[in-house]
């Protein structure tokens, strides 16, 4: 962590971070309620986290089975490794394929997919089958769906 870092999340810091992720769309006047600063002070230490790349963006949460996305999946995929690069670039390209992450190990990704129907699922394995070895797990409930980061 950099010094310009450590400036950042004073415990103000990691009151505001722990409020936008509570709720984003906080005002700057709200948050700086929350925190006793001045909503001009709110807005510059936010603008300074974001430049620092601590805080990275402000997302929907969306209820993907209102969207017809029913199915919830993870793939797991083993992969020769000098095709890695190019398969990042094709997962990229996936839109049923919501997160991908490279993994140490004996399978090279792991991804989040969503889709429609089985039918649907089964298309993506079988375009996916061409780069490796996929192995597919389905969820059937999500107990944990995103946790608050604090100060440890």
């Amino acid at each position: 962590m950099t010094e310009n870092t450590e400036k950042l999340l004073d415990d103000v810091g990691w009151q505001l971070l722990y409020l936008l992720q509570e709720n984003a769309r906080l005002s700057f006047k709200e948050l700086g309620q929350r925190v006793g600063l001045a909503p001009s002070s709110v807005a510059e230490r936010i603008h300074r986290m974001e430049e620092a790349e601590i805080l990275l963006g402000y997302h929907a949460q969306i209820n993907l089975e209102k969207v017809g996305l029913l199915i919830l999946a993870f793939i797991r995929m083993s992969t020769p490794g000098q095709n890695s690069a190019r398969i990042a670039q094709i997962l990229a390209a996936l839109p049923e394929i919501l997160e991908c992450y490279r993994l140490t190990g004996s399978e090279a990704f792991i991804m989040k997919a969503c889709v429609s129907s089985v039918k649907q699922l089964e298309i993506l394995i079988d375009q996916l089958s061409q780069y490796g070895q996929p192995t597919t797990s389905l969820v059937l409930s999500v107990p944990l769906t995103r946790r608050i980061v604090e100060k440890r």
